[in-house]
């Protein structure tokens, strides 16, 4: 089986690459910066922006199944239209679709959310997280749309900002809530979602739902950092307009697939 893994360049995708080379499988990845740094897998450049491009690309690899992980934060292009032209271009071939999503397209609330509830988001990149599902489930619905959490681990640009903000230069809200997952936990579980045939949305994140200042903490504590820099605050008191409190329930992703979904406190235990 071919996999093709779109955003092979970024911090998931090439977790994904690696987890399928090791799995045995043929990995064509694809990067627009940076590079593939993942030994065995076929490099191409690509951007999702162009449609034309996307199909062309997909139709010559014609790959078995399709892995979407690409997003740029402030760019609707990539992470909205770009996520509809890989789905355009993989149901012409007959590929099973995993796309990736995320927490964000939520609003935030006082209890968990379920797998199948609608979107809801209230800023920029959660209104394009939301449209690239819209997009996704019009295209093909067959396809599994993963929504995830803060993705932890080595190389992790959320592990680094609680750094930061241990040292000052940044800022932990203290009423921000999510539920991490391990990077390689959550590759494990898109290419067991590769050879599933679960259609829709499936939370797949951790278990343990932490604040981001709470997140800075257990960072401090697993790499013996003094935490008393930590320096906090309330997205309230910043004025930042993005969801506070986004627990995703993930029963129902630990019931179907056989991956372990760690939680942040055993991840970053002492």
């Amino acid at each position: 089986m071919t996999v093709l893994v779109v955003g092979a360049s970024g911090f998931l995708g090439g977790e994904v690459c690696r987890v399928a080379v090791n799995a045995g499988r043929r990995v064509v990845g694809t990067y627009w910066s940076g590079t593939v740094e993942v030994p065995g897998v076929e490099a191409l450049r690509l951007d999702v922006t162009d449609r034309a491009a996307v199909r062309a690309l997909v139709a010559r690899v014609r790959p078995a199944a399709v892995v979407a992980t690409p997003y740029r934060y402030a760019d609707w292009a990539v992470t909205a239209d770009g996520a509809a032209h890989v789905a355009y271009a993989a149901a012409e071939v007959g590929a099973r679709l995993v796309h990736l999503s995320s927490d964000a397209l939520h609003a935030g609330r006082d209890r968990p959310y379920g797998d199948d509830e609608p979107p809801t988001p209230v800023f920029p990149y959660g209104a394009a997280k939301a449209a690239a599902e819209t997009a996704v489930r019009a295209i093909d619905p067959g396809a599994v749309l993963v929504r995830t959490s803060l993705i932890l681990g080595t190389g992790s640009k959320q592990m680094q900002l609680c750094r930061d903000a241990l040292a000052g230069r940044a800022t932990l809200f203290t009423d921000e809530l999510r539920c991490p997952v391990d990077v390689t936990d959550l590759a494990g579980a898109v290419l067991e979602l590769v050879d599933h045939d679960y259609p829709g949305p499936l939370n797949v994140a951790g278990p343990d739902a932490v604040s981001r200042a709470d997140l800075g903490l257990l960072v401090a504590r697993h790499e013996g950092i003094d935490p008393t820099g930590l320096k906090t605050s309330t997205g309230v008191a910043c004025g930042v307009v993005r969801p506070t409190d986004v627990r995703l329930d993930s029963t129902r992703a630990a019931g179907l697939l056989r991956t372990r979904l760690r939680g942040v406190r055993e991840l970053l235990a002492a």
